[in-house]
């Protein structure tokens, strides 16, 4: 099968700015955007995905933070957040910037997989991070609203 590799709209692109719709069909449509996420994902050598970044106002977020570790998370909700880190972050929709931002240390977070079922994710440390700033994406949140200074910065 062909790669799919969809274009990465980057920050001035009103449509990171808007809040995503949830998936109600669990269709081929859905495969293959789940797969052209992907192969872009891959394409850009990026740790996470949403569909907004490729035009798309769809729940859908991909992340790999360990390669051969893909999560699809298709209405993904947080349930759960517990303790703090800092991070230093950067976007594929901002490319050649970063920034530290401050995220959750450990979450859970409910998503159905590509097939409509109902799944459970518990995730620490930079897949916490990862998590995060995906689903911020979802809700038109990018990473650059959220920057925190450093102790000595102010």
């Amino acid at each position: 099968m062909p790669m799919a590799i969809r274009n990465i709209m980057t920050e001035e692109n009103p449509v990171l700015r808007q809040k995503s719709r949830e998936v109600v069909l669990f269709d081929d449509r859905l495969f293959e955007l789940l797969d052209d996420l992907n192969d872009t994902l891959h394409h850009a050598n990026g740790a996470g995905i949403a569909a907004p970044q490729v035009g798309v106002l769809r729940r859908i977020c991909l992340v790999e933070v360990v390669k051969g570790e893909l999560y699809e998370l298709i209405n993904p909700v947080i349930k759960r957040s517990s303790g703090k880190q800092v991070c230093e972050e950067g976007c594929l929709s901002i490319p050649g910037r970063s920034g530290k931002v401050e995220r959750p240390k450990k979450m859970t977070v409910e998503a159905f997989d590509r097939y409509g079922k109902k799944r459970s994710y518990t995730v620490t440390g930079y897949a916490a991070v990862a998590f995060s700033h995906e689903i911020d994406h979802l809700d038109g949140v990018l990473y650059v609203d959220k920057l925190v200074l450093d102790e000595g910065e102010a």
